[in-house]
């Protein structure tokens, strides 16, 4: 008996210890001051204005005012030029793509259908509207015949139990679907494990080679492909499933041409947290350039005019543009969760010289920013820091991993990362002696029962 009730004093200091943290951390936390748009390091100006999709942190697929969902631009200084907040228009913005004529081509998610917009960067007035009956679409773009084409995602048919993954041309005037291209037809139906309701998670199409191909990133099977629209074939395809080394959950690829016209992919390789290019050579591909450390789960990388790269750094919440070699020369905190960032004047994606046109290879990291790790050091990452060199390494590097990649999207606004990981120490220390007690309880009234 002397030792449970030890073990409950101990129990209950510790529960109350985490809960004091939690209280201690967040009276000292600022909330606004994370929140803030603006700049980070500004070495050099930007060659233009840059607008940033901005998904929002939330699950329910309503939108969260506190984390909202939102189209913005940085102004050439990292100054935040306006702000189109999605609140009541839609769940999440995701690829925001400029038009030549100076529109925006923004993709959204509303009340579980895909909505696109066109609208003057200008004044943010919508010239047009078009919904879509898919459930979820990160990427949208205009066809050279005025036509969308749609990477449509969690397409599941639960009645006969198959994925309708596709990727889709849609005749916005007519109201028409003029072709179609779906996974299930051109890959081993057990890819990455077999249909599910995110059997692809296609998260990006870009209409290259003058509209007589498009290059797709189907996310969950690793790779990156080209397809001729005409013969519906693969043409190439630059990693495969599961083969982490090479692709790990990219996002928005861009199709860039090299020396000697070889085919080269600048990529956002989002779970291996970096930015690659690989380029073609006599059929297979090459990584040339890798830009790593300092990056957290970027979801976009476009190769600017002048040789640099804008990269979207999802989780560290910020817009950078850093040079071959890895200095941070312009950046620009975009909270919550930036998805898309689009260099005005350059095109829609990459517009600009492959590394090896520049005569830089090899591995770079990123430095020089201020925001480097701004929003996922906290308790989850300290640890797998402590634990790197033990036999616990690998779990605590996965956990931190998983731990960056959840919380921003529930932790609430007011409470620190730091007062969150106490708070769920302290729930979880919580549960464990609450179990304990009820096993005991139970074990009790066993022991009074006759015979």
């Amino acid at each position: 008996m002397e030792r449970r009730r030890v073990a409950r004093v101990a129990a209950a200091l510790l529960v109350g210890s985490l809960l004091l943290a939690t209280a201690g951390t967040t009276l000292a936390y600022d909330p606004d001051q994370r929140s803030t748009l603006g700049s980070g390091r500004v070495a050099e100006p930007a060659g233009g204005q840059t607008v940033v999709g901005v998904q929002g942190f939330h699950w329910d697929g309503t939108g969260n005012p506190k984390k909202p969902p939102r189209l913005l631009a940085a102004d050439r200084s990292a100054q935040t030029a306006w702000v189109y907040d999605g609140s009541g228009r839609a769940a999440w913005y995701y690829d925001v793509d400029p038009l030549p004529d100076g529109d925006l081509l923004v993709t959204s998610i509303s009340r579980r259908a895909t909505v696109v917009v066109r609208m003057d960067r200008e004044t943010r007035e919508v010239e047009w509207r078009e919904r879509i009956d898919a459930r979820d679409t990160h990427d949208v773009d205009l066809t050279p015949e005025g036509h969308l084409v749609v990477a449509n995602m969690r397409n599941w048919d639960a009645e006969r139990g198959v994925s309708n993954d596709r990727v889709f041309v849609y005749d916005r005037q007519n109201d028409t679907v003029l072709w179609e291209w779906t996974f299930r037809n051109h890959y081993p139906n057990d890819t990455d494990g077999g249909f599910g309701e995110d059997w692809t998670h296609v998260n990006d199409v870009d209409v290259v080679d003058g509209g007589s191909a498009f290059l797709v990133s189907p996310r969950n099977f690793d790779q990156v492909i080209k397809i001729d629209r005409e013969t519906k074939e693969i043409v190439w395809r630059l990693g495969r499933d599961d083969a982490h080394g090479v692709l790990n959950e990219q996002h928005n690829p861009d199709l860039l041409t090299g020396p000697d016209g070889e085919p080269t992919v600048l990529v956002a390789d989002s779970e291996n947290d970096r930015i690659v290019e690989y380029a073609r050579r006599d059929g297979e591909w090459t990584r040339t350039w890798t830009l790593r450390s300092g990056l957290s789960w970027p979801r976009d990388a476009d190769r600017l005019p002048n040789g640099n790269t804008l990269v979207t750094d999802t989780l560290n919440q910020r817009v950078i543009e850093v040079t071959p070699t890895g200095e941070v020369v312009w950046e620009y905190r975009a909270t919550w969760g930036p998805y898309d960032a689009e260099r005005i004047g350059t095109g829609d994606g990459s517009d600009g010289p492959t590394m090896a046109e520049q005569g830089v290879t090899g591995t770079y990291e990123v430095r020089g920013g201020e925001s480097d790790a701004a929003t996922t050091v906290g308790p989850a990452t300290r640890l797998a820091g402590a634990l790197a060199g033990t036999p616990f390494a690998a779990p605590a590097s996965s956990f931190a991993e998983r731990w960056s990649h959840v919380v921003p999207w529930v932790r609430p606004v007011w409470l620190p990362p730091w007062g969150f990981g106490y708070l769920v120490l302290a729930l979880l220390v919580g549960v464990a002696w609450g179990g304990a007690e009820v096993v005991l309880s139970c074990r009790r009234l066993v022991d009074t029962l006759p015979g």
